[in-house]
This record gives C-alpha cells, sequence and structure tokens, in this order.
C-alpha cells in the first residue's frame, strides 16, 4: 500500500515539475500567468495568490498553467497588452513552452545519476546464474533442466550465432520457439554443446517466443561519481529512444484496433498496453518484489515517457506551441490556429481513447511481475 501510495505521490509531483517548468518560466520572463492546476475537470479547491489562481481538480491525470494570450482565439484583457504570450520574441516562447519538457529530462536524468552513483550499473551476464525446473505457467520440465544446464555455465553460441551478452542470449532463444538448438556452454574452462528444444509461450506478442528457463548472473559493478554522469546521460538518450518506438507502437492504426479490442475482452500486447495511474499504483505495490531501485527507475523512465510525448508537434502538446512559434519566426506570418484545431481535437480524442482503456485494462488484467 505504501509503495502504491508512493508511486501516485511521485507522478503528482513529476506533473508539477512539468507544470512549474513552465510557470517560472513564463514568471522570468515577465509573461502573466493566471492559473496553475493540478488535475482537470471540476474545480476541488483554489486559492488566489497576486495574480495567479493555485488549485487542484477532480481528476488527477495532469495538470495545466493558464498563460494569457497562448491561443490567438484568447481574449486577452487590455491591462495585460505587453506581457502576454502571444507579444513575446520566438526565443521567449520557445523557453517558455519547451521549460516543462526540459524539467522532466532532467528530473530523469538527476534520479539515474543518483543510481548510478549509489548502486552502480547492472551487468547481465551471459552466465547461468538459475536453472528452473518447469516452464513459466506449465507443470511442463524445462528445456534446461532436461538437458542439464547448471549454475556457472556460460553462454558461448546458441544455434550457431555466438553470444557475448544475455541480451543476445535472449533474442536468439526468443526468435526459435519450439526449435532444436545446439547450445555451446563453457563449463569449468571447457566447451561442451548441449542439445535442447526451446519451448514455445505466449507472452502477449504478436508471435509465440522461445523459452529455455534460465536466469542470468547479475552483478553490480561501481562507476564513481563521473562516469555515473556521463552514464546517466546515455542512459536518458536511449530510453528516449525507445519511448518514441514504443508511442509509434501505441498510436499506429493497427494498435488502435487492437485498444478497441481490448475493451471487448481481447488481449491487449504488452508492448502496445497503456498505464493508467491505477497501473502505476499496481507497479508501486509489487515494491517487494521488483526492490525500490527499479521502482525509482520507473519513475525515470515516465518522466522520460512525459516529456518525449510533448515534444511531438502537434498541438495542444508543447512541441505543437514550439511548431507553432517556429513557423511564424520563419515565415514572418502569424499561424492560422483555426485550421489546426482539427488536429488539436484528434491529438485530445485520441488521448482520452487511451486514457479510457489504460484504466480500464488495469481493472481488468493487473499488472503483475
Amino acid at each position: 500500500m505504501t509503495g502504491a501510495v508512493s508511486m501516485l505521490a511521485a507522478f503528482v509531483v513529476f506533473i508539477l515539475a512539468h507544470e512549474a517548468g513552465h510557470f517560472f518560466a513564463a514568471k522570468a520572463l515577465g509573461i502573466k500567468v493566471s492559473e496553475f492546476f493540478v488535475g482537470f475537470g471540476p474545480r476541488i479547491w483554489s486559492v488566489q495568490k497576486g495574480e495567479t489562481e493555485y488549485g487542484v481538480k477532480a481528476i488527477p491525470a495532469g495538470g495545466y498553467v493558464r498563460i494569457v494570450g497562448m491561443s490567438v482565439l484568447e481574449d486577452v484583457d487590455p491591462e495585460d497588452m505587453g506581457r502576454t504570450y502571444r507579444e513575446k520574441e520566438f526565443w521567449k516562447k520557445s523557453v517558455v513552452v519547451l521549460s516543462g519538457i526540459a524539467a522532466n529530462f532532467a528530473i530523469a536524468y538527476l534520479i539515474f545519476f543518483g543510481l548510478l552513483a549509489i548502486n552502480g550499473r547492472v551487468e547481465i551476464q551471459p552466465v547461468v546464474e538459475e536453472v528452473r525446473a518447469e516452464i513459466t505457467g506449465s507443470d511442463e520440465i524445462a528445456p534446461a533442466a532436461l538437458i542439464g544446464l547448471e549454475s556457472g555455465d556460460e553462454f558461448v553460441s546458441i544455434d550457431g550465432e555466438t553470444v557475448d551478452s544475455w541480451e543476445e542470449v535472449s533474442a536468439v532463444i526468443a526468435d526459435r520457439p519450439g526449435e532444436q538448438v545446439d547450445i555451446v556452454i563453457l563449463r569449468d574452462g571447457r566447451q561442451e554443446t548441449l542439445t535442447a528444444t526451446l519451448a514455445s509461450i505466449d507472452t502477449g506478442g504478436s508471435k509465440p517466443s522461445g523459452y529455455l528457463g534460465v536466469a542470468p548472473v547479475i552483478e553490480r559493478v561501481d562507476v564513481g561519481f563521473f562516469s555515473a554522469a556521463g552514464l546517466a546521460g546515455r542512459e536518458v538518450i536511449d530510453i528516449t529512444g525507445e519511448a518514441y518506438k514504443t508511442l509509434w507502437n501505441v498510436f499506429k492504426p493497427s494498435s488502435i484496433v487492437q485498444l478497441v479490442q481490448g475493451i471487448f475482452g481481447e488481449p491487449v500486447p504488452d508492448e502496445i498496453r497503456p498505464v493508467s495511474l491505477v497501473g502505476v499504483a499496481q507497479v508501486g505495490s509489487q515494491v517487494d518484489v521488483l526492490g525500490v531501485g527499479t521502482l525509482i527507475a520507473f519513475l525515470a523512465v515516465f518522466n522520460i515517457i512525459l516529456g518525449a510525448f510533448n515534444v511531438l508537434p502537434l498541438l495542444p502538446l508543447d512541441g505543437g506551441h514550439f511548431a507553432v512559434a517556429l513557423y511564424e519566426k520563419i515565415t514572418h506570418k502569424q499561424a492560422d490556429i483555426r485550421k489546426l484545431i482539427p488536429i488539436a481535437a484528434t491529438v485530445i480524442l485520441l488521448m482520452v481513447f487511451i486514457g479510457f482503456v489504460s484504466i480500464l485494462l488495469d481493472i481488468v488484467q493487473p499488472i503483475r511481475f
């Protein structure tokens, strides 16, 4: 319960950090901010301090900062002229709209830096730590147990492919469900060849996955303060790339069809399954299984996904506002926002749909590790 509450609290804090980025940037550049709210929907509580109203709304699924003049459709009070977003130079607009994204990436970087500096780097070796007796979710004996794999065996090659990392071991095995493969291992300094028929298991993807039934050796290696700084940056870059792959997988037409089918009880593959606040709480409740470090890393990944999503050049996202400002800077013309309203409406509808499906899936098919 404590883990679930902590995860939800962290979620709210990161949303606040994103909006605070916009808020402080606008304030620093002399732009009026009229509202700063956590959540959407009906107003639960608010207080007026100076020219800004701060408060909480009923649905804690985000937040927003209302910056005066950010929409050309907005009627601006004459007394606010000179302090509106629309009147500012391109660089000031850019700082305001991108500062929330920058806050999320900065948080992710600091989390990874802290984890690496304190705990070091996790290295997964292509060496057997544990041989599982049974196939996951079945009473059948696992292939690894059948062929006599032992703790300490180091993988050299599988099905003729040399493997130098656990990632390569996993990839080769996953690609060969039900196939017979030769596995070359290093045992007590000598190479041995074992032949296994890999099991075929359903992992929720588009096709079955091969299964051997071993767990790898996991080591923690101290990296030092300065190495942690560089490794954290690389981690953010790598996960950002993965975030965009994930976003494409979720929003491509075939995935939308699968998500619609998920509403009616069809299984949804893990790689396209969105996670709601309910799912975040479910992940947090499994702290005893996952460990505190894994949950903290999950929060860093959440910040990256939040930042990467907002970079997309689509209104009403931050990247959409930046794209409009860039267009106006290049063309020296004011963008006709009315023409972009259908795009913004489509993005909002997609976000509402994804939010609805994610809540439904997290209730009907709870996340378990």
